[in-house]
């Protein structure tokens, strides 16, 4: 299955989050890749602490494979490459953990043709062949790397894919991720234009909730009464706002509690973040772990 992370705005959370997806993931005895479709800033080499391709990679990155300048694109074994001792060792019964990262310095593609629509469409039929599970991380926003890869499943009805809108619980984000998905040259107005049946679309894109701060959560006790009923209020508002436009509850597939340990540093959360060092919360795992067996899970998509 390929899975399209995106978000309508930066600084969402987009990547950790889906980077720790495919971490759980693979923790559960999958095979699975990770592809750094964010072409502006190939920094995924970062969280899975490869500090070889941290900015992206010297050699036959996403970057040229696309633009036909190399036959294979780089593929990064992150159990064996990553400089991080708690993710250089294969746990027992995990699935494969490949990074393929983009070129460093490669920027935003554009002046897209019919090849690398091709070139995407083969590389996304092959790796669907041999992991079963692929994240692609697309830049942030309406951009070309959006209507490439939709252009590319358009073309692949065979291969099952889904759409993920990451957002923070702000009114901004609410509004882009809205605007993402349903405005102008949004993934569904693009998608139709491409070839995709639009209510089959919308039946695959569901929205993921960043950096969320329960206005109960035990991090606000010490807040003034004051303070804790303007949050309460807030988050009425936000909600409500939500539902407006048509991201709540109903079409949101999970949410991930903030957490400082990804606020100072955007990394894998292991085992022993939470349980050894208890750096990161218990919480924060559990959503991760929860919404990697939900991106696969038709019961948890067809209940939305």
């Amino acid at each position: 299955m390929l899975i399209f992370a995106i978000s309508g705005k930066g600084g969402t959370g987009r990547s950790v989050t889906s980077t720790n997806i495919v971490y759980r993931h693979a923790l559960q005895g999958n095979d699975v890749c990770y592809l750094d479709f964010d072409f502006g800033s190939p920094t995924a080499g970062a969280i899975f602490s490869v500090g070889a391709v941290a900015r992206g990679t010297r050699r036959h990155g996403l970057h040229e494979y696309l633009r036909g300048d190399c036959a294979e694109p780089h593929q990064v074994d992150v159990w064996s490459e990553s400089d991080r001792e708690g993710l250089r060792t294969r746990p027992p019964e995990a699935g494969r953990l490949v990074l393929l990262p983009g070129s460093e310095g490669g920027g935003e593609l554009s002046g897209g043709n019919e090849d690398m629509v091709r070139r995407c469409v083969q590389l996304f039929s092959r790796l669907n062949e041999e992991f079963d599970l692929c994240m692609v991380d697309v830049s942030a926003g309406r951009s070309y790397t959006a209507e490439l890869v939709l252009n590319a499943t358009a073309r692949l009805p065979s291969i099952p894919f889904r759409w993920l809108v990451f957002h923070r619980w702000t009114r901004q984000h609410i509004i882009a991720a809205d605007g993402l998905v349903r405005g102008d040259d949004g993934l569904l107005d693009a998608g139709a234009r491409l070839g995709h049946d639009p209510e089959a679309l919308r039946d695959r894109i569901r929205f993921v909730r960043t950096a969320v701060l329960e206005p109960d959560a035990a991090e606000l006790v010490g807040l003034r009464d004051e303070q804790r009923a303007w949050l309460f209020a807030c988050d009425q508002e936000l909600r409500e706002l939500a539902g407006r436009h048509k991201v709540g509850r109903t079409a949101m597939l999970g949410k991930i509690p903030l957490d400082p340990i990804l606020q100072w540093r955007e990394q894998i959360i292991s085992d022993e973040d939470v349980l050894a060092s208890k750096i990161a919360n218990a919480e924060t795992a559990s959503a991760f772990d929860e919404l990697a067996k939900k991106i696969v899970d038709d019961t948890a998509w067809e209940g939305l």
